[in-house]
C-alpha cells in the first residue's frame, strides 16, 4: 500500500481545487485533478462523461460495461469558492483539515490507493461523479448504467465515527407549488386567492405526515411567496425534505403529498419532484458488512462497526436497484459539512487496505 505521504499529497491536491456542486466551471477543474491523481495511481486514464455540462468520471478494467465490483464517489462539496482562502488544507499530527477533506475527498484517494494495490483488477468500476450533495440528479444514469449487473458496490463516503454505514434513510426533495389569484391588499383582497394563506395550510399538512415510530420525517423548509406589500400573493412554494427507513414509507409520505387538496376555494397545488433517493435497507448491505467484518479481523484491522444514518448518499441509488451496497468506507473524521471537517491520516492507509480486501475477496467470488 502507498505510504502515508503519498497519500497525503494526493489529498491536498484535490482539496485545493474547490468544486462546490452548482459550479460547473469549478467542477470540472477538480475533475481534471482528481482524473491526473487517479490515471497516475491506476496507470489508466478516466473516461470522461460529460452529461449536460457536468463532468462526471469513469474507470473500467476489463470488458467495458460488465463490472462486477463498482467502486462508487464523488468529487463535489458543499463548500463555496473562497472557502480556500480562509480555510486552507493544513495537516496537525494525525488530523488533516479543509473544505471537503473528509466529505469525500480523502475517500478519493483511498479509493485509488486501494485498486492501486491490486494485481488483478478485471472486472472493476469506479464511478466518481459531481453532484452527489445535490441529489446526483444529473449523474444517477450513469451511476445505474454502471451498477445495475454488478454483484456488488463498494461506496467510499465517509465514515460515522469510523463505523460503516449499513442503511442509509430515502431522501426525497420535493416542492409543492401552489396557484392563487392577485388582488390589490387595500382595496379588493375578497377578490383575490392567497397563496400565502395556502402555503400555510400546505406546511401543517406536510409536517403532519411524519411517523416518529417509523423513523419517517417530513420538514417544510424553503417557502417563498409573495411580490409586493399590498398585493394578495398569487404565488407561493413549498420545499419539503423527506427522510424514511423504508420503500413503503417513502411511497406513503410522496403519495400524500401528491393527494394534498387546497384549502381555499380556487386555489391549486403542483408537486414537484427535485430529487428522490430510495432507502438502503440493512438486508441490502448485510452480506458485505459480514464479509469485512471477517477479512478486517483476519488482517488483523480494528475492528468494525455499522451504523444506520439519515442522510443520503449515491449508495441510495444503487441499493434501490437491489444491487449489494456498503457504504461508508471512506475516510475516518468528523464534521462533514461543518466548520473544522477533518479526516484521520493513519486511519487512511488501513481502510485501502479493507476496500482492497473486500473487492480481492468479491472478485475471486463472482467468475
Amino acid at each position: 500500500m502507498t505510504s502515508a505521504g503519498g497519500l497525503l499529497d494526493d489529498v491536498a491536491a484535490i482539496v485545493a481545487c474547490e468544486s462546490p456542486s452548482d459550479d460547473l466551471a469549478a467542477v470540472t477543474r477538480c475533475a481534471d485533478v482528481v482524473a491526473e491523481v487517479g490515471q497516475h495511481r491506476l496507470a489508466l486514464p478516466a473516461e470522461r462523461v460529460d452529461i449536460d455540462g457536468r463532468a462526471h468520471l469513469l474507470w473500467q478494467f476489463g470488458k467495458a460495461g460488465s463490472p462486477r465490483v463498482v467502486l462508487l464517489g464523488h468529487l463535489d462539496t458543499v463548500w463555496p469558492i473562497g472557502t480556500l482562502a480562509r480555510w486552507p488544507f493544513a495537516v496537525d499530527g494525525d488530523t488533516m483539515t479543509g473544505p471537503g477533506v473528509f466529505d469525500m475527498k480523502a475517500g478519493l484517494v483511498q479509493l485509488f490507493a486501494a485498486v492501486q494495490s491490486l494485481t488483478d483488477r478485471d472486472g472493476i468500476a469506479i464511478v466518481v461523479t459531481s453532484d452527489e450533495e445535490i441529489g446526483s440528479t444529473n449523474g444517477q444514469a450513469l451511476i445505474e448504467d454502471t451498477c445495475r449487473d454488478a454483484n456488488a458496490v463498494l461506496v467510499l463516503e465517509p465514515s460515522a465515527d469510523g463505523a460503516l454505514k449499513i442503511a442509509r434513510k430515502g431522501v426525497g426533495m420535493f416542492r409543492i407549488d401552489v396557484l392563487g389569484r392577485a388582488a390589490h391588499a387595500g382595496l379588493e383582497p375578497h377578490n383575490g386567492i392567497n397563496a400565502s394563506v395556502e402555503a400555510a395550510h400546505v406546511i401543517l399538512a406536510a409536517a403532519g405526515l411524519g411517523r416518529a415510530d417509523a423513523g419517517t420525517t417530513v420538514t417544510p423548509t424553503v417557502v417563498t411567496s409573495g411580490t409586493t406589500v399590498n398585493t394578495v400573493p398569487a404565488n407561493a412554494s413549498v420545499a419539503i425534505d423527506v427522510r424514511a427507513e423504508t420503500v413503503a414509507e417513502m411511497q406513503r409520505v410522496e403519495q400524500a403529498l401528491e393527494s394534498l387538496s387546497p384549502q381555499l376555494p380556487g386555489a391549486s397545488l403542483k408537486l414537484v419532484t427535485r430529487s428522490s433517493r430510495q432507502p438502503l435497507e440493512r438486508s441490502m448491505s448485510a452480506e458485505l458488512f459480514a464479509r469485512a467484518q471477517r477479512l478486517a479481523a483476519g488482517a488483523r484491522l480494528d475492528e468494525l462497526a455499522g451504523v444506520a444514518v439519515g442522510g443520503g448518499s449515491d449508495g441510495n441509488i444503487t441499493g434501490g436497484l437491489g444491487v449489494p451496497t456498503l457504504d461508508g468506507l471512506g475516510a475516518v473524521g468528523g464534521n462533514a459539512h461543518a466548520e473544522g471537517e477533518w479526516a484521520s491520516i493513519s486511519a487512511m492507509a488501513q481502510r485501502a487496505a479493507l476496500v482492497a480486501a473486500l473487492v480481492r475477496d468479491l472478485l475471486e467470488d463472482t467468475p
